[in-house]
Parts: C-alpha cells; structure tokens; sequence
C-alpha cells in the first residue's frame, strides 16, 4: 500500500500556522476545470472578504505607544482579571502509564471571553512535574514550545527533565498546559471526524509548483477554511494569543504565584511578549528561546505579505542548509553519506530537480511505501534542519534517495527508519485547527490569487524553501474571522526586570536576526547568541543550560551580548551524552512549533 502525503501537507500547515512550529497562479485554478473556476470565484469572495476584515485590524486592543496609553492598557487588563473568579486546580493521577507516574494533572474552567466573565467557559488542561525538593520550592515554571498549537502538556510530560536542569526542576513545579483550542483544551476542530480531515488531504503537496497542484491546493485550503468557521466559530473567535496570555495568568494566580515564571520557545517568545505587554508587573521571570519577532509575526509594522514571508523562514532555512551541506563536505564521507556521492551541494541540487519529474519510492519498517516527491523532500529537509543531531540522518536519507533504484533498498536502512518514524510523528501531530491562532490575530495580504508570485518572488531569496514558507498562510486568507480581544502592538514593554532571550547563530524557524530587535523590546533584556544550528537550545548547549538556571533559580541573569557554544558538533557520534538524551526532543521540536 503507498502511504500518500496527506499528512505532510496538514503538518506543512499546522508548523507554521508554525512557527515550530509551526498554515497558485490562482487564475491557473480557475482555467483547469470547471469545479476549478467555482472554487476561484469562491475564493475571490472569501478574498473581498478578508480585505474587509484586514482593514479593521484596528478593532482589537491596540494601544497607543506612550506611558499614558500603556498605563491605561496594563489597568484595563487588571479591571478584567479582577472580575474572573480564580479556579481550584484538582490535581490528579495522568493515569496508569508507567512514564507519567511522576506527572500530575487536571484542568480547569476559564472564560471564554474576559469581557464576560460570567459567560461561557473553555476549557484548559494542564500538567505539572512537582518540585523535587517541596521545602525549597521557588514556585511554578509556566511553559509553552511554540507552534501556535504546540503540545504543551506533551512537551513537558516527554521532555522537561531534558528540557531543565535538576536544580530547576528541585525547586519549581514545572508546568504545561495546553493553550485554549490546541489538544486537550477544547481543540478547534475543522472537519466532523480526523477521517474526513485526512480525505481532504489525500494527494496534496506540502506546496505547489504547477498550475494543476496549485488548483487542488488552492481549493483544499478554502475547504478547510470553511470547515473551520463552520464546526468551531466560537472558539475561533476568542483564540488570540492575547486570549492564552490571560488564560495564563489567571493559572498563575491558581497555582499561587505572585509572579510569573516563564520559558517560552519560538512561537512562546510572542506568547512571552503578549504577557509581558498585558501584565507587565506580574513577571518574575522570562526566558525566551527562539525569539518570534512580534512585528513580522502579527504584522503590526504594515508589512501585507503572507505570513510564511515575513518570518523570513525561508531565508533562515536556505542559510542552516548551506551549513548542513558545508559540514557535511568538511565531515567527509566516513561520517557524512552525502559526501561519498560527490560535493553535497552538487549531490542535493540534482536531487532535488530530479524529484520534480520522476518521485521515489522509499519501503517504510511497516511494509508500505512512501513516495518521496521534491515537495516532501524540501518539507524533509526544513524539518530535520530544525536540529543538528538528525543531520547525519537527513544526510543518509537523502544519500538512498539519490541511489538508483536497483540497489536503493541495500541502501535505504537508515532512510526507512527516519522516513517513518517522520510519517507516524506527522499523523501523531497534524491538525489543521490547532495552527490556526495565527488566521484570528495576524494581518494577512488580502490576495490569495497573488500566492504564486509571492512563492516564485520567496525563492528567488530562499531556493526550494522560499516557496515553502510563503504558502503556508493560504488558509487564512479565506477566514474572515477575528478575535476582537487580540493585542496588535504597540510592542514596547515595560517589564523591570530582566529578561533572558536567546538565539542561536542559524536558526531556519526564527532567523538569528530577529533576536536583537527583539530584545531590544524590553527595558532590560540579556541576549545569548548560541553559536550553533538548529531551533532552539533545548538539551543541546550545556552553557545555555547554566545561564537559564542561574536566572530562573537565583535571579542572576548574565551580562548582555554573552555568548554560549553548543555541545555537539554536526556528523559527530552522540556517544552517551546528555545531546543523545535530547535529541528526541530536538526531532519533536520539528513537529510543534515555529
């Protein structure tokens, strides 16, 4: 049976709807068939529809820059909090499983709508890992690991003695929630049943390259559009990060705190700000690891360009690409597949084009098969840039797609393996509603027929990714829908204390040049550039390790403009090292969030 690419193409949206993350010409799809010109003049509708609500972006909390409109906006938000009754948390069992003996969970009930606090209610879930040492407890490490729509209870049930060092987790209880709509926190949902979601899916590219996948693309975007609006209106509405930032301090209150604690990765460092903007002084401490810039984010800075471009994702993956392939050459062809084809840059180009008119086959461990087009192998790759330990995989795989066929199989061990455990993680993680906060808050081009010059304009900067990144706002365009309660900028803050930001040098999901500007958002931020690949610094930089403990556990945050290097070096054996430990994390990493 041939495994089809649904999925890739539900992932492709939710990372970057994801953010990690992280969601043609359209007159091709209005000339290919006669459904194709009723779906084009459904999506010119939808179009004027979205200019419509694009020019009244203003409707949400956007406050003046100025001390007097911050003030203003910082008492509004408490009026708020104060009328909203603080929920008993009921701590509980996570169950039988063996693996989650140490956690606990529960859930609670917060309003949908801060405006109305006697309303409707959504529902939150939420874990914790109790503090190790209970009579040391400093209090509650609140997280988030991106996306929108990152797994949150997920991420600290599987990662956080990873993600924290013992001394944190001795002294706080580290705490994961599912942010309203996302998993376990009444999900927005875009299709009745997971089959009909996959139906919709079945044979669709991660991203089109000619007019015929641009025209099923194109209407399979508009049909979960409308699925969307149709099975979850309400929850839409009221989905803002604006929205999780008040769900999130209300939990503070819950657990106890005075103040926040917070570690936010990629899509969490907008979460982070969002917070820092509405609850200025409930922050006690913020680190933000992977920094979204909240401008090019939200748009608030006027740029009208998808999404999936001003991120500038694509550039920040072209520029980690180039370092896989440059050590790759330097590892040689003992530790790199790659280079025992001939210079990998040479090798992956010829690869890539090939892939355009002639797929392969790859046999996954379950005895299906994977057809592996230029589309999937470009989404393959963003993905496995993401962390520099799945490197001499992703070169390995690549190495057996680029063998002939006849002694492919001998060859394709390794890419089997990383083929499929990758096609079990898409389907474990896809879901088209959960990436959906970005289409409720953002501000989106208002052209959707504009998307393939767009594309082609991207990867003219980005070869192969360019296209990737800019398609991912597609169904956004079709949704007229936004959450009034949304905070749109202005992005001064005024938090006192310091904050803890972090970059690393090549970053494909936040590109390293967005670190400064966001730093330089806060009074008092203190920036480390980890001098290394991939997203994040999760499990990977012993250094960065020691400088978030210090701050989390001490308060002591390091001088601005410090530097940290990772531990493991590209193409080298894990050994027994903590790195090794890490790397299911830094795969997972791929899979939720920016």
């Amino acid at each position: 049976m041939r495994r089809t690419t649904r999925t890739t193409l539900t992932l492709a949206v939710a990372a970057a709807l994801t953010v990690p993350a992280a969601f043609a010409p359209v007159a091709g799809a209005a000339t290919t068939s006669s459904s194709g010109a009723q779906a084009a003049s459904g999506l010119q509708a939808s179009s004027d529809a979205q200019l419509s609500s694009d020019a009244q972006l203003s409707s949400g909390p956007r406050a003046s820059s100025g001390s007097a409109a911050d003030e203003a906006l910082v008492r509004r938000e408490a009026a708020k909090a104060a009328r909203v009754a603080v929920p008993k948390i009921a701590w509980k069992s996570c169950g039988a499983a063996p693996a989650l003996a140490k956690f606990q969970c529960a859930s609670v009930e917060v309003p949908t709508d801060y405006d109305r606090p006697r309303g409707a209610t959504t529902t939150i879930a939420l874990t914790r890992l109790p503090a190790a040492e209970p009579a040391e407890r400093i209090g509650t490490l609140f997280t988030n690991p991106g996306g929108p729509g990152g797994p949150g209870i997920g991420f600290v049930q599987q990662f956080a003695e990873v993600a924290y060092s013992p001394e944190v987790r001795a002294k706080f209880d580290i705490l994961g929630f599912d942010p309203r709509g996302v998993g376990q926190s009444d999900p927005v949902t875009c299709f009745p049943t997971a089959a009909e979601e996959n139906a919709a899916f079945t044979g669709i590219e991660p991203f089109p390259i000619t007019p015929a996948e641009t025209s099923a693309y194109t209407r399979a975007m508009l049909r979960a559009a409308v699925g969307c609006m149709t099975t979850s209106p309400d929850r839409l509405t009221h989905y803002s990060t604006a929205n999780g930032a008040r769900d999130m301090d209300l939990l503070r209150r819950a657990v106890g705190d005075k103040l926040l604690s917070y570690a936010g990765y990629s899509y969490g460092t907008y979460l982070g700000a969002t917070y820092a903007k509405l609850f200025p002084g409930n922050v006690r401490a913020l680190v933000l690891d992977g920094t979204l810039s909240p401008e090019w984010y939200s748009g608030s800075d006027g740029d009208r360009r998808p999404i999936g471009v001003r991120l500038r994702q694509g550039e920040g993956s072209a520029d980690t690409f180039q370092q896989f392939l440059a050590q790759c050459k330097q590892a040689g062809a003992e530790r790199c597949a790659l280079a025992a084809q001939g210079d990998p840059g040479t090798v992956v180009e010829n690869l890539l084009q090939r892939l355009k008119t002639d797929p392969v086959e790859i046999p996954l461990p379950d005895g299906t098969t994977m057809k592996i087009t230029y589309q999937t192998a470009v989404f393959l790759i963003f993905q496995s840039l993401y962390s520099p330990l799945a490197w001499t995989d992703l070169a390995a795989t690549l190495a057996a797609l680029n063998t002939p066929a006849a002694a492919r199989a001998a060859k394709s061990t390794v890419a089997a393996k990383v083929l499929g455990e990758w096609n079990r993680r898409q389907e474990e993680y896809s879901g088209l509603g959960s990436a959906l906060q970005l289409c409720i808050e953002a501000r989106h081009s208002g052209r959707p027929f504009a998307y393939s010059q767009f594309a082609a304009d991207a990867n003219r900067r980005a070869p192969h990714f360019g296209a990737l990144r800019a398609w991912v706002g597609l169904p956004c365009e079709f949704m007229p829908v936004r959450d009034t309660d949304a905070f749109l900028g202005p992005w001064n803050l005024s938090v006192t204390s310091p904050v803890l930001v972090f970059g690393t040098r090549h970053d494909p999901a936040t590109p390293y040049q967005a670190t400064r500007p966001y730093a330089d958002l806060y009074p008092d931020a203190r920036m480390v550039t980890v001098e290394g690949y991939g997203h994040g610094t999760i499990g990977i930089s012993s250094c960065a390790d020691r400088k978030i403990t210090d701050y989390l556990v001490q308060l002591k945050a390091p001088a601005d403009n410090s530097t940290c290097t990772q531990d493991y070096k590209p193409f080298t054996p894990l050994a027994n090292s903590r790195a090794a430990a890490a790397k299911p994390a830094l795969d997972l990493a791929a899979f939720g969030s920016f």
